[in-house]
């Protein structure tokens, strides 16, 4: 009997710690964005403010400078999941993708880059836009796409009303307005800003609010993955819904110290304007749900641009089950 008790008292010296560990155990993300900028706020408030330690997660962020690149790196398991404009994901499942790419959590609802002037125009109107160059997105990408949409809006042809350059690689646009290519730039911040503050350029307009509402950035996985690993996703998705409250309800200056050490050679009192900036204009998604009628308008957009290969139904394409659970 004592033998036996003995037995049962190391069995359970040796167990309980292992299920501790497990309790405790952090599961690792691959998280590759593309492109580093405080349009996505709410990313790194969920990494300052350890919204996604508090769910048992360990996210290695990665930049990879271009849908491209970004989207090069989930397919090839570079990457687990990728921060994205949801475009990227129609051009895959267009291509006859055997493991499709699915939207299950929004982070950006609008387009995030500036119109920006080389010269100061104090009552810009988009008409002086013809006959000027105009250094724009890459082809094809879904700043590009929202670019040229807004200029057929105000009735500009972007092929014929003035000259546009789209042979830029993604990180080399804004050195390439700072060397003079172009009259004016579509620019992310805090790029657009920092022209501003330098005088290199002069915001004039916002192509967020002309565009209206889209899935502009997401994030996304292969199915295979989200089916295998459904509860790292879920709990990935809950800790981008504490920041996406945390920054709704939070004033911009504290929301821009949270992000400071996300962005070292910028100044704060630069964050604090791009933050106000982009939530003012509604950028920022306020729950990870990415809605039918946004899908659709993304479409739309792709297709007035000539770079709609084919419609793809909402329901192949967005998942938003993971969203609607942490959200109830």
């Amino acid at each position: 009997m004592k033998k036996w008790l003995y037995l049962f008292f190391v069995t359970l010296l040796i167990v309980l710690p292992l299920s501790a560990c497990n309790q405790n155990k952090v599961e690792k993300i691959r998280l590759a964005e593309v492109t580093h900028s405080i349009f996505y706020t709410p990313l790194y408030v969920a990494m300052e403010e350890g919204f996604f330690e508090e769910e048992g997660l360990d996210v290695e962020l990665t930049t990879t400078w271009g849908g491209d690149k970004t989207m090069t790196a989930l397919l090839s398991d570079g990457a687990d999941i990728a921060l994205v404009g949801s475009e990227t994901s129609i051009y895959v499942e267009a291509q006859g993708s055997s493991d499709s790419i699915i939207n299950f959590a929004q982070l950006t609802q609008t387009d995030g880059t500036f119109l920006v002037s080389r010269e100061k125009i104090d009552n810009f109107e988009w008409d002086q836009l013809k006959g000027s160059t105009f250094l724009g997105q890459r082809k094809g990408g879904m700043p590009q796409m929202a670019g040229e949409f807004v200029l057929k809006k105000h009735n500009i042809d972007p092929q014929n009303d003035l000259e546009l350059i789209q042979n830029v690689d993604f990180a080399n646009i804004p050195s390439a307005f700072a060397s003079g290519t172009g009259d004016f730039v579509q620019l992310f911040e805090p790029t657009a800003s920092i022209f501003e503050k330098e005088g290199t350029g002069h915001i004039v307009a916002s192509f967020g609010t002309e565009s209206g509402m889209i899935p502009y950035t997401t994030f996304m996985s292969k199915n295979s993955f989200l089916t295998e690993n459904e509860e790292s996703a879920k709990k990935f998705t809950a800790a981008i819904y504490k920041a996406q409250k945390w920054v709704e309800e939070k004033e911009v200056s504290e929301i821009a110290k949270t992000i400071a050490p996300q962005f070292e050679d910028t100044e704060l009192e630069l964050i604090e304007t791009v933050v106000e900036r982009y939530k003012e204009q509604g950028s920022f998604a306020t729950d990870p749900i990415l809605d039918e009628e946004e899908w659709n308008n993304l479409q739309n957009i792709m297709d007035e641009a000539g770079e709609l290969p084919k419609r793809i139904d909402y329901n192949t394409l967005v998942n938003t089950n993971l969203a609607e659970e942490v959200i109830e």
